[in-house]
Order: structure tokens, then sequence, then C-alpha cells
């Protein structure tokens, strides 16, 4: 190649040493192509944000301040969708009853809460603002108030819902308290019957040529019957329906599986959130006595339902289906052998103010690996696991995880966090990462690599600090998954890595 080559002349060495340049500056391109992690950017997000809309303590504005003085790159809004709640006594449940309702989105309004997060994000352009929204889709009633035994079950076990942007994909979603998401059905017909008896009492009111004391007999059966068709129409009001009744306590898992299909079909994302928390309160509700409400831990949901995108892994709160050969990894196995979803696991800082003791915006995060910088980046990372949970705990110290990935075949080919890796008939597992602190001190770190459910390796030392381990155990003929566990000074959890067969790996996704 010959740059500015007269006629006749050979070019001169300087345009030549150019050219050799130009061309050395040109070899990656003709590189193998790296893998998926190596083009994208790590970005902290804090995930499960509470606003004034519903539960928070802190506006929109405020809380976007607050993330970019932290330091944060994408805050992800999660306010309560409805808190509406009621019983009614039998046999009029839906006129002789009591409701409650707290701040919430659909009291605040779905138009007012996506514009108040479109005027901020507006004005923080480097921080990004995902809209989301926490949903409890089914709570249910037991027990009784003449045995001073009623209870609430399940106002806490709730789903993140994000990536929905139309108000109407929110006004739909199919929930208790939220009236516009019911259905009219044959029950709807039953319960607007009641106003057939209108047609007898007006026949009955219609003036008599007869006595005045048969007149004022009929008149006042027709009052009975207009009063009682009234009663009986409120009572039912309104005619449409939920899908899933709060006086059944049979219903399992069936709401849950519903809201995740809706989310899915209108292209949103679903995680459980913080699914091994428990919740129990005793409220004084006149003139219903005692009233207890609680939420029992609920990992099998994890079990139990399919198609969510992943779930609360990290929070401040016990867990123990992220310890090894426990429900997660379980269910990464599962997510092969009966070709469900693979769960993505995400940090939930649950935050709902200043006042709430050891919470922060970025005491708790999720850290993201993005192809791009913007809200569609952050939700593609959210999906497909290029990601890890750090929090730093009582020691106020956050690790990093600078870099985790299996290569083989002398380093020519490797697979990060979220990616996947066909090692092929190479048998030189590589597992090599590198953990530092948020503030870039000296820090203890304790590193477990967990294979499959296994702790396989484990080492600990001071950040910065690097492991690098040989995998010669490892069965190449069929998917393995690795992932790491950091302790000591904060805790840190990664997405797994996948090795293994290609068309295991197609088969999968």
């Amino acid at each position: 190649m010959f740059i500015g080559k007269r006629d006749g002349q050979k070019p001169c060495t300087s345009r030549l040493i150019l050219s050799l340049l130009i061309m050395v500056s040109c070899l990656p391109c003709f590189a193998p192509r790296a893998q998926a992690s190596d083009e994208r950017q790590q970005l902290l997000a804090t995930v499960h944000v509470h606003s004034t809309a519903s539960t928070g303590e802190l506006t929109v504005e405020a809380l976007a301040e607050r993330a970019e003085q932290l330091g944060l790159d994408a805050m992800i809004l999660t306010d309560n969708f409805s808190l509406r709640y009621e019983y009614g006594l039998w046999p009029l449940p839906g006129l002789l009853k009591r409701q409650i309702r707290f701040p919430s989105v659909l009291e605040y309004g779905i138009e007012r809460y996506l514009d108040e997060i479109a005027a901020a994000q507006s004005r923080h352009p480097k921080l990004i603002i995902l809209p989301g929204v926490e949903v409890a889709p089914h709570y249910y009633w037991t027990g009784s108030i003449v045995e001073r035994s009623l209870t609430m079950h399940n106002a806490q076990r709730n789903l993140l819902v994000l990536g929905l942007t139309k108000p109407e994909d929110y006004r739909s979603l199919p929930a208790s308290g939220n009236a516009a998401s019911y259905t009219f059905d044959w029950r709807g017909v039953v319960n607007g019957a009641p106003m057939l008896l209108v047609v007898p009492a007006v026949w009955l009111w219609r003036p008599l040529r007869r006595s005045t004391d048969r007149r004022s007999l009929r008149r006042t059966i027709a009052c009975i019957l207009i009063a009682l068709a009234v009663a009986l129409v409120v009572n039912a009001w309104p005619l449409s329906q939920p899908a899933f009744s709060s006086y059944d306590d049979r219903l399992g898992y069936r709401p849950y599986q519903a809201l995740i299909d809706d989310v899915r079909a209108k292209g949103g994302l679903v995680f459980w959130s913080m699914p091994e928390a428990r919740d129990f309160h005793e409220h004084a509700a006149w003139p219903l006595g005692t009233v207890t409400v609680k939420t029992e831990p609920h990992p099998e949901a994890l079990l139990q339902t399919t198609g969510y995108t992943g779930f609360g892994g990290l929070y401040q709160d016990g867990r123990t289906s992220i310890k090894p050969g426990e429900l997660w990894d379980r269910l990464l196995q599962l997510s092969t052998s009966e070709q469900r979803q693979i769960p993505v696991l995400i940090g939930e800082v649950a935050f709902h103010g200043l006042n709430d003791p050891g919470k922060d915006l970025h005491r708790l995060v999720t850290a993201l690996w993005v192809k791009e910088r913007t809200v569609a980046g952050v939700l593609e990372a959210l999906q497909s696991g290029h990601s890890y949970a750090a929090g730093d705990g009582d020691h106020h110290v956050q690790l990093r995880l600078d870099e985790f990935r299996v290569v083989c075949q002398g380093g020519t080919k490797s697979a990060s966090v979220g990616d996947r890796l066909d090692p092929g008939e190479a048998r030189d597992l590589m597992v090599r990462l590198s953990v530092t602190a948020a503030d870039r001190g000296r820090h203890l770190a304790k590193v477990r690599v967990i294979r499959s459910g296994q702790v396989v390796a484990q080492s600990a030392g001071e950040t910065p600090f690097r492991f690098d381990w040989a995998d010669t155990t490892v069965p190449t003929d069929k998917q393995t998954t690795y992932r790491v566990e950091i302790t000591g000074s904060g805790e840190l959890l990664s997405n797994p890595i996948f090795v293994g067969p290609i068309h295991e790996l197609k088969a999968e996704g």
C-alpha cells in the first residue's frame, strides 16, 4: 500500500512509516471478534426505589438529584401500583365493607407519574431513569371477625414490573384493587339481575281505581323492591369482576402467573421482589377488630411460576435460595432440562427515604454491563443477566467485580457474566476474576467460585484482588454454570457464565 506516490517516484521513508502505522492500527479489525462483554460498559444502577407517587419520602426530582450526587448511572423506580384493600361482611360484602387506601400510582395518576419521570429525565440526561411499579397481584382473607382471627394474606407478595412505557399498559395490569383490569362476564350479569326488580316495582306503583288502602300497600311493596334492587346493585358494583376473588384462598400462584403473562405480552420485564422477606403486622381496624396482615417467605414462587425475568437475590434480609446448591442453582439447571427461562439475579435496595435506617440509594446496587447507555441498554442487560449485585452491609465497603470470565484454548475463547462459551474439546478451562473496592482501598475479600451448585474453588485476600483458577475436572459434554460469591467486607453475587456444547445453549435460549 502506498500513499501519495508521485509519477515515476518511490514513496518517501516517512510515508512508508505512516503506511505501516495505519496498517498496524487496523489489525484489531481483522482479529477474531471479542466476547460480548468486551463491547459493554459497566453502569451502577439502584433498583427498587419509591417516590412520593406512592410510599416514598422524596420526589422523583429529589431522587434523581441524590442519585447523581452519589455517582449512580441508573435509577429504577418501582412505586407501589395499587394499595387498595377492602373487606366486606356477608351477605352484602360490597355494601357492608371497610376500604383502606394508601398512596399508590393508581391514586397518584398513571399519566402524572410517567410525565414526572420523563420531566426528571430531561433535566438529568446523565442519569438513566426507568419507570416501573411494584405490584401485589392478589391478597385474600381468612378467619372471621367473630373469632377475632381475621387475617389478610400476601399483601407484600410483590413483583417488580419494568419496561412498560404506555399508560394503557399499566392501566390494564391484572391486580387486586385495579378496577380498570376487571372484566364483565356471567357474574356481572348475575350481579346486575336485581335491576329487573324495578319492572314489578313500576307495575305496582301504577295508579289504581280501587281503594286507597290497597294502592298504599302496593306502593309500599314497590318502594321495598326498588330499595332492594338498589342495595343489591350497589353491593355488586362495579358489575365487572376481578379475575381472582380476595375471598378465595385456593388460588395459589394463578394470579401471579396471570400478571407475569400479561407483562411479557406487553414486552415488559418481571422480577420477583425479595421472595424470602417476611411481613407481619397487627392493626386495630374498627369495626373489624384487630386484623392481622402477613406475608410469609415465598421462595417456592420461583418454582411455581414461569416466564418471569428474575428475582431479588440480594437485599437487606436473610436469604437461603442463593446459597450454593440451593434453589437458584437448581433453577439454573432446570433452565436447560425443562426449557425454562434463566432466572436473573438483581439487587434490591427497597428505598423509601433517608429516614429508613441503614439505607441509601448507593448502598446496594445492581451493576450492569450494557451495550449502550440508554434505557433500552439497561433493560437488555437486566434481561440477559449481564450483571451482578453488590451491597456494602455493616462495613460500608462495596466491592466491584472488574472481571469475571471463563477462558479456554489458551485464552483465545472466553465468556463473561451473562455470556455463553462452547469450549469444544478443550480441557484447559480457566476461571479469572478481579475484585476491587469502590473506594479503591484495601479490604478483605473472600471469594467462592460455584460451579453448577458446588463450591469448587475459594480464596481470600485484600482488594485489589486477582484470582485465577484452572478447572481441570469440568465435564465438557454438558452445560455447566459458573458464578461467584464474594464476602468479607461487603457482599457480591454475580449472575452465571454458561459453559457447554453450543446446541444445548441454543436450546436453552
